[in-house]
């Protein structure tokens, strides 16, 4: 839960242009840049040097770890975590002089989490409690509770809302797949 009357933190090297909207609470650190059409959650931590691009939504209670980009078309639902170093693209076919460029979004739904220098090509969605390994790279869509790693990420069994692996089986265990269907597991 977000206190809404807790004041906004920004650090005096952060630049939060005019017309960004922070949530109560939230804490913006050392050299991030926050732009102006941004929308930030309340209770949210934005690490050092970590970039909110024109337009990204991002929920309450998020934190960003140091060193992360979070571009145009990329929005983080509630609770998701970010570790340090994750790259989140926003073109599929990236070229210096494109002016018929297309942003393809990607969507990253409650509570789920990316490790350190993961890796996440444009045009996907990971599932409510996901978990996604430190250093993979994803190009395809991460069910909800899914885990996943590798270059290209591979699923590798299935979480719970804290984290913990529950099942290493290819298919989601049933309480997975109850919670999902009844709306809990989002």
């Amino acid at each position: 839960m977000v206190d809404t009357g807790a004041a906004i933190f920004v650090h005096p090297t952060a630049d939060v242009e005019d017309g960004a909207q922070i949530g109560a609470g939230t804490k913006v650190w050392h050299l991030a840049h926050v732009r102006g059409s941004a929308k930030v959650g309340g209770g949210c931590v934005l690490g050092r040097n970590v970039y909110i691009d024109a337009e990204v939504v991002v929920g309450d209670l998020v934190k960003i770890q140091n060193n992360v980009s979070v571009y145009q078309g990329v929005t983080l639902e509630d609770e998701v975590f970010v570790g340090p170093c994750v790259v989140f693209t926003n073109d599929l076919r990236p070229r210096a002089q494109n002016p018929g460029w297309t942003i393809t979004p990607t969507l990253v739904r409650h509570g789920a989490s990316i490790g350190a220098n993961a890796t996440l090509v444009c045009g996907i969605e990971v599932g409510a409690y996901a978990m996604i390994a430190a250093g993979s790279v994803v190009t395809k869509d991460v069910a909800p509770h899914q885990l996943v790693a590798g270059n290209p990420a591979r699923p590798m069994g299935w979480v719970d809302e804290r984290g913990e692996v529950i099942s290493r089986q290819a298919e989601p265990p049933a309480s997975i797949v109850e919670r999902v269907r009844a709306g809990k597991g989002h």
